[in-house]
């Protein structure tokens, strides 16, 4: 009984060592295994092609490397490197290189500098001293250049250039990605194609498409214009530009800024959005808006969402605003250019001396000419205007001549009492000295009311009515009338007291006082005539049928 339990025992002990040897080579087995799958394959090896001498020494400066000199060539997974002498570690698959060291990587990318080292696990190569990377059409010039492989990425740091045809890009840092043909530059960048110059702290280019883009404070030149702004977008291919976050174009003595400008410098067409303001020092206006267009080759320009110009050639400045604008150059780059302005509807102008409210405002500036259309009012001190057309000529500091056409009227409030003196006739033209209306003259079917003032104590003699067909009025500095002279007339001269009903007005007057600008922020508010205060379109009358 006790030699079964042993033997028992004997056989269980054979069977418990036989389970655990052989889980024993199991465990062995797979170690072995993923021992094998971590080891890089042949092809993932550094393979050393040639070399003019190798030695090894385990005790010296360099433990476990490879010491080659004289032709030395590498290959890697479709590159090759060759140097004058290199450290192979065949162990770490890394390569250190000295001397004429050239790298391929295929056949687009090649490099060349002083020493390298390339880790063949990371796929990475460090290259320095008189890099000079070239892929395609690009050399990448540097001193310090990392490239990983895997990552497809080469950065520089350092400083550096690259040169793409006409382009140069030069900063103290940055990358490339040779797949995608990408650049990018930090800090005292600086970008020339022949063309244009660009500083910028940041910018990034994609070569393929000749698109550049800039961030940070930067300035960007071409032959035609420079720029100022802190993020762009130009095509150096097409010359065109995009440009956000608050820009100025600067095209010689005229400016546009903008919260977004678009130009394009071969056909010199600039488009600008939100708060423009466009600026000519030479010319001394400027134009404010929400949108505008301008073309620097040929003049003309297009301003809409709330336009308002300002003229300040002249002593008195000018503002005038409308709905939307139109500008006209002619002789544009000669000595004789000028420009013509059109105001289009719910046009209001405001300067001290002059206001007015029209439809339509075309502006010369070659004959300082304004002339205001579509139901056109005037006002100068306490006198207004208005007719079919009126033509507002400038001086150098003043209004110097004013021509209403057409169902011209003029009014001028006498006084606190509501008195008016007025004219009405077919044309009307008043000559001012020192923005004093000193001389009127009116012709065609002239009436007039005018209320005299005794001299001694200023107090309203009556009301003088004329009908005539030319009446000439002269008015003293002091704004008192000197004398009147017209032909063949019909007149009266009423006692206050004796006044006929309906002989204070003529017919036709009407007094504005809640139309007129006061002040320049007063433009924006749109106080137009009513269609029932709209002067009537006079229509000529038809000659008569001849008979033989």
């Amino acid at each position: 009984m006790t030699n079964d339990i042993y033997q028992r025992m004997k056989w269980h002990r054979i069977g418990l060592l036989t389970v655990l040897c052989l889980f024993a080579l199991a465990v062995a087995a797979t170690g072995a295994r993923h021992s094998k799958r971590q080891r890089p394959k042949t092809t993932e090896r550094i393979l050393l092609v040639h070399a003019d001498e190798l030695r090894y020494n385990q005790f010296g400066p360099n433990p476990g490397a490879q010491i080659l000199k004289g032709r030395v060539h590498f290959s890697h997974q479709g590159t090759q490197l060759w140097c004058d002498s290199a450290y192979y570690y065949q162990a770490a698959n890394s390569v250190k290189a000295f001397g004429h060291v050239r790298y391929n990587d295929g056949d687009t990318l090649s490099l060349t500098c002083h020493r390298a080292a390339y880790d063949g696990m990371a796929q990475m190569l460090t290259a320095r001293q008189n890099v000079v990377l070239k892929h395609r059409r690009q050399t990448l010039y540097c001193d310090s250049l990392n490239y990983n492989r895997g990552e497809n990425y080469v950065y520089f740091f350092e400083g550096g250039k690259l040169v793409d045809g006409k382009d140069r890009l030069v900063a103290d840092w940055g990358g490339y990605r040779p797949d995608k043909r990408q650049a990018e530059f930090y800090y005292k960048v600086h970008m020339y194609n022949g063309t244009r110059d660009i500083h910028t702290d940041t910018l990034y280019y994609d070569i393929a498409k000749s698109l550049a883009h800039v961030l940070g404070p930067s300035t960007i030149k071409s032959k035609q214009t420079t720029v100022n702004t802190s993020d762009a977008w130009f095509n150096s291919r097409t010359d065109y530009s995009r440009m956000y976050s608050r820009s100025t174009i600067i095209d010689g003595y005229r400016q546009i800024t903008g919260d977004s400008l678009f130009h394009n410098d071969k056909t010199g067409l600039s488009r600008a959005f939100g708060n423009v303001v466009y600026k000519d020092s030479h010319n001394k206006n400027e134009l404010h808006c929400g949108h505008l267009e301008y073309n620097d080759k040929t003049g003309y320009g297009f301003a809409a969402q709330s336009p308002l110009a300002v003229d300040f050639s002249q002593k008195d400045t000018l503002w005038v605003h409308s709905d939307t604008m139109k500008v006209f150059t002619h002789n544009i780059n000669t000595d004789s250019v000028y420009r013509i302005l059109r105001a289009y509807d719910n046009v209001r102008a405001f300067r001290n001396d002059l206001q007015a409210v029209c439809g339509l405002l075309v502006g010369n500036s070659k004959d300082s000419c304004m002339t205001l259309l579509r139901d056109p009012i005037a006002w100068s001190d306490n006198r207004q205007l208005f007719g079919d057309s009126i033509k507002v000529y400038m001086g150098d500091s003043t209004v110097r001549r004013v021509e209403v056409l057409g169902q011209s009227f003029s009014a001028e409030k006498h006084d606190e009492s509501d008195h008016f003196n007025q004219v009405s006739s077919r044309y009307m033209v008043a000559n001012f000295v020192d923005g004093n209306i000193r001389r009127t003259t009116n012709v065609g079917n002239v009436e007039s009311v005018y209320y005299p003032v005794d001299d001694k104590d200023s107090t309203i003699i009556g009301l003088d009515y004329q009908k005539t067909d030319t009446m000439d009025m002269f008015i003293s500095p002091e704004r008192k009338l000197q004398k009147i002279v017209c032909s063949k007339t019909i007149g009266t001269l009423y006692p206050m007291t004796q006044i006929p009903p309906g002989k204070t007005r003529l017919a036709g007057f009407q007094w504005f006082a809640e139309i007129r600008p006061k002040d320049k922020n007063d433009l924006y508010r749109n106080a137009q005539k009513t269609d029932d205060q709209k002067l009537k379109e006079t229509k000529r009358q038809a000659a008569p049928l001849q008979t033989f």
